[in-house]
């Protein structure tokens, strides 16, 4: 696993969001974006996770913030967890794990004794120029905005 870290610039990358628009991090060009990855949508620890930020969205975005979760699940699947939790920011479907791979995050991991392949929950802060400023390896799923906004 080959983990993109703080100075590095994120190359750019298009992927589906839960309503098939194409998001590429250029649209986020001069615009601080956060991109938090999450292993599977609808499961607790994902759900507390982006409630988490949904209930924190204005304060993110009065900090000048754009967010973005990223996901291997399918589009309809993405929007079912988008529209069920109603998150005012956009979810990718990244199915062939094309930002997964930019980012760093799939690699070995391990739950109850058991070793696979998978998502790491990782967030991502990218500044206007695409440079990674923060990396969250350990994420608060029912904290995760304090997390964000401690600095």
């Amino acid at each position: 696993m080959n983990t993109l870290q703080v100075g590095d610039k994120v190359p750019d990358f298009s992927a589906k969001d839960q309503d098939g628009n194409t998001i590429k991090l250029s649209d986020f060009k001069g615009k601080k974006l956060i991109v938090f990855f999450y292993p599977k949508e609808s499961t607790p620890g994902c759900t507390a996770e982006a409630c988490n930020l949904r209930d924190n969205y204005e304060e993110l975005q009065a900090q000048g913030y754009e967010l973005l979760g990223v996901s291997a699940d399918s589009e309809k699947r993405q929007s079912n967890f988008k529209n069920k939790n109603n998150f005012p920011f956009p979810l990718l479907a990244d199915e062939d794990h094309t930002v997964i791979n930019t980012f760093g995050v799939w690699g070995l991991k391990k739950f109850m004794g058991r070793e696979y392949d998978g998502i790491h929950r990782k967030t991502f802060v990218v500044d206007g120029n695409a440079i990674v400023t923060k990396v969250i390896d350990k994420v608060k799923t029912k904290d995760h905005a304090a997390q964000l906004l401690g600095d």
